[in-house]
């Protein structure tokens, strides 16, 4: 009896002394908060895995995953949660740079975005993103790629340019004028992704950071101006470089240093060897990879001479020389860089008189005019001056001529514009074929043709014997006309190639120039250097 009066007081409190409406809406506001905590402790935001599922990626072929994704090299110091970020560790595989998977992770990445505003890049050597698709990568792989140190880094794109995907089709790239345009393309990619280049400050004006860019040295004085204006490629951090730049001007270091006539190139050769050793007294980078890692631009004809009196300058540090000539031993093919010499007579017009005429307005078969020095010249001139109407072959370009046609008027109504050496290998004339769009023919044996690690030049140029001289009209008569259209037509699509911009545009001349630096530093890398980065 007395349990059922208990609960019939405690019924009667329950139907007529709770407000029912109250207790309802209290429960509602707790399941609410209940169900937003719950959200707010998922790793994306709830619309992102119901939009974009989760993905398990790695970027590299030969990994399981994230039990590979752990043992990777990461420095200590800078080492991040890589099983918190594997997911999102990609590669870049695909014909424009990027595959639909990334176009997903970015997508996923802006909803992050969205609620997640800090900065994950370092103020002082803040990453410029380039403009091409490859820019468009995630802030998780932009961390991942920074918490490499720069051996790492570099044994980490050596890996992805040996898989690199089949690139079939690309607007930008003309593929005939390459060797392999697929390993082009990703080892390109990943120069503007990773490459930081450390330029040392030291040096006063004007032998040190002061661009010289006129005449036909001018590839140095243009590079070096390009290359410390750039703020996608130069850091402020020696820590973070995998290059390092020694920013002097040969032409100016012979105006500066060389005494006239005196034919002694020794105080310009004791200059560099002074300045290379206060860099290795003051830093420790010279010493520490005895110079492999450092490159210089040199243009002048004196530039592989001037290095002899420092033998780990000449022999370890990577050279972009315009005198290539591989017979002298100064010049290492594989490891150096043939600069390409450019003759800019304007430099605030340096594309002035670009481009020719079509191939039924070339009535001229061979064409040269120029000094009579070395030992190549004179004896083109002795087997064709004046000895057939279709071969105007000349010293310098007598007045009588060049009132009624020019010089560049003369390339630009050549079908063949002769690009012999002179008292050195390389030639202006080589370029400025390019630029008139006149098929360059090339006579010197010795010479290491700019970019030949990449471009394949028998798709538009002819390389001539310096023995086959007196074969020459034999020779060029000998290529089919369908063959010369093919050649010519391919000059012009390699302008873009060979052309310096104020300001830099992808594919020009600085970034071939610094890709083939590029690639010189990812061929010499040493196996001691990665292999315990590649043992997984």
């Amino acid at each position: 009896m007395k349990i059922r009066k208990l609960l019939r007081k405690i019924i009667a409190i329950l139907m007529f002394r709770i407000d029912w409406k109250k207790l309802v809406f209290i429960g509602a506001i707790l399941t609410v908060f209940r169900i937003m905590f719950q959200i707010s402790t998922l790793p994306y935001p709830l619309t992102e895995w119901i939009l974009f599922p989760p993905l398990e990626i790695s970027s590299f072929r030969n990994l399981n995953h994230e039990k590979n994704l752990r043992e990777l090299p990461v420095s200590p110091d800078i080492r991040f949660n890589l099983s918190q970020h594997a997911p999102l560790v990609v590669s870049l595989n695909s014909t424009d740079g990027l595959s639909e998977t990334l176009q997903v992770l970015e997508r996923r990445e802006k909803v992050s975005r969205q609620q997640n505003s800090r900065k994950h890049v370092n103020a002082v050597d803040k990453v410029i993103f380039p403009s091409s698709p490859v820019g468009k990568v995630s802030n998780h792989m932009l961390r991942y790629i920074a918490s490499l140190t720069p051996v790492e880094a570099l044994a980490y794109a050596k890996r992805e340019i040996e898989n690199a995907p089949l690139v079939t089709d690309d607007q930008d790239l003309y593929t005939p004028l390459f060797r392999n345009v697929s390993v082009f393309k990703r080892s390109y990619e990943l120069m503007e992704f990773i490459l930081k280049v450390y330029i040392y400050k030291e040096g006063k004006r004007p032998i040190f950071h002061q661009p010289y860019l006129r005449g036909i040295y001018s590839s140095e004085g243009w590079f070096m101006k390009l290359m410390e204006d750039s703020r996608q490629f130069v850091t402020r951090d020696p820590q973070k470089a995998h290059l390092f730049y020694l920013p002097y001007s040969a032409r100016q270091l012979q105006k500066a240093r060389y005494v006239p006539n005196s034919h002694d190139l020794k105080p310009l050769s004791v200059f560099l060897r002074n300045y290379v050793n206060m860099l290795a007294s003051k830093y420790p980078f010279w010493n520490r990879t005895r110079g492999s890692d450092h490159f210089l631009v040199a243009c002048h004809d004196w530039g592989p001479y001037t290095l002899k009196d420092h033998e780990e300058l000449s022999r370890n540090t990577i050279k972009a020389l315009c005198n290539a000539d591989i017979s002298e031993g100064i010049f290492v093919s594989g490891k150096d860089v043939s600069l390409p010499e450019t003759t800019i007579r304007n430099p605030r017009r340096p594309l002035r008189n670009l481009g020719g005429k079509r191939v039924s307005q070339r009535p001229i078969l061979a064409f040269f005019a120029g000094n009579m020095h070395g030992p190549v010249r004179p004896k083109l001139l002795k087997y064709w001056r004046d000895k057939d109407e279709s071969i105007r072959i000349y010293g310098p370009l007598p007045h009588r001529v060049s009132k009624v046609m020019s010089y560049p008027e003369h390339m630009k109504s050549s079908k063949y514009c002769l690009c012999p050496m002179g008292y050195e290998v390389n030639s202006p004339r080589i370029v400025e074929a390019i630029y008139y769009e006149c098929v360059p023919v090339i006579i010197a044996d010795n010479f290491a043709l700019p970019f030949s690690e990449v471009l394949n030049w028998t798709a538009f140029s002819v390389v001539v014997s310096e023995k086959d001289i007196p074969r020459l009209k034999d020779i060029l008569l000998s290529i089919p006309l369908r063959r010369y259209q093919v050649m010519q037509n391919n000059v012009k699509m390699l302008q873009k190639h060979f052309i310096w911009n104020s300001k830099p545009i992808r594919y020009d001349l600085f970034h071939m120039i610094l890709h083939s630096i590029w690639v010189s530093r990812l061929n010499q890398l040493q196996v001691s250097e990665i292999s315990q980065f590649l043992e997984f």
